[in-house]
């Protein structure tokens, strides 16, 4: 679900978990693993990081993958 929300733009961690319903924490710890897999980038603006897609390709894939599950006709 997060990849879904980051297909819509640029998040912060707090923006992740208010959507997701999930505390930091949980939200952290997965975007730290999206990291490490070089799918997201980071941008720090003062105390807050901001999470994206990190490429085309990985955007491509999750607009695919959001059409079939994540958007409002897809129910």
């Amino acid at each position: 679900m997060i990849l879904c929300h980051l297909a819509d733009g640029e998040k912060s961690v707090g923006e992740l978990e208010a959507l997701l319903r999930i505390r930091q924490a949980a939200v952290s710890q997965m975007l730290a693993r999206l990291r490490a897999e070089n799918i997201v980038a980071t941008r720090r603006d003062g105390k807050s990081i901001y999470y994206s897609l990190n490429n085309d390709g990985a955007a491509q894939v999750i607009a695919v993958l959001y059409d079939m599950f994540c958007s409002p006709d897809s129910e």
